[in-house]
């Protein structure tokens, strides 16, 4: 049975496999039939979205499932691990994109179209208030492979930045100017890469029971002492599984005479 924070990350998830799934098939047109290698590494930096999410939403589905002899601690590591799989997907997008970069700024081509800049104008906004939605959500669970697809919108709206001072340039200065384009593509690829160490880091925190939460610890030796003959807490010790933590802690007891 999934808890009310599950279920607030699996409708995250699906929002961002939708949204996803449009963005890419409205990059791939434009920037094939705008002559924009920029956005087509924006509509590939999309699709692999579409792929992590949908791995995201596994990952989320199988962690929920409850304990079981096998697993006492529940399943939860499997959303870390379900985000490693998630940066590799991001480090592929990053390595095409970049090759194909390379490869166009040293082939001549034709300038991109002036319509193309009205196409990313809104993808832009819309990934940025994406990105807000479901960081938002990651932040009110604490899940990693949430907070990984969030950074996707937010490389996202990146890379169309990109693409729009790139095309932006290219279209301003006229021939001559057409790898701008290129070179923007190449800059969304470094970024992305970037992007892909802030997820990674936090997913392998957890993965290694990293000491990261003292505050919550703090307020668990202060709930203690509500409790009648207890006077403290020795040791207290904080695991991360997906979205639930589990607590390992000793408590010194008065003794009063019957």
């Amino acid at each position: 049975m999934t808890t009310i924070h599950e279920q607030t990350v699996i409708k995250a998830t699906y929002f961002s496999i939708v949204g996803n799934t449009s963005l890419a098939l409205i990059k791939g047109l434009a920037g094939f039939f705008g002559n924009s290698y920029a956005l087509i590494a924006d509509a590939i930096e999309s699709t692999t979205d579409i792929f992590s999410s949908l791995l995201v939403l596994f990952g989320l589905k199988y962690a929920s499932r409850p304990a079981d002899k096998n697993h006492p601690y529940g399943h939860g590591r499997a959303e870390p691990l379900i985000t490693f799989l998630v940066v590799g997907f991001l480090i592929t997008s990053a390595t095409i994109i970049a090759y194909e970069s390379i490869k166009n700024i040293g082939t001549p081509h034709e300038l991109p179209k002036f319509w193309t800049l009205f196409i990313l104008i809104p993808l832009i906004i819309w990934k940025e208030v994406s990105f807000q939605l479901v960081m938002k959500k990651a932040k009110e669970t604490n899940s990693s492979s949430l907070k990984a697809d969030a950074w996707h919108h937010r490389s996202d709206a990146i890379t169309s930045v990109a693409a729009l001072v790139g095309i932006s340039i290219a279209l301003y200065f006229g021939k001559g100017y057409e790898t701008a384009d290129d070179w923007a593509a190449l800059f969304a690829s470094g970024f992305i890469l970037y992007n892909s160490y802030k997820i990674f880091r936090p997913a392998l925190g957890e993965i290694m029971d990293e000491h990261l939460y003292d505050d919550l610890i703090d307020d668990i030796r202060k709930v203690s002492l509500t409790v009648g003959g207890i006077v403290g807490t020795e040791k207290c010790f904080i695991r991360k599984a997906g979205i639930k933590y589990h607590v390992t802690y000793t408590q010194r007891w008065t003794l009063t005479s019957l």
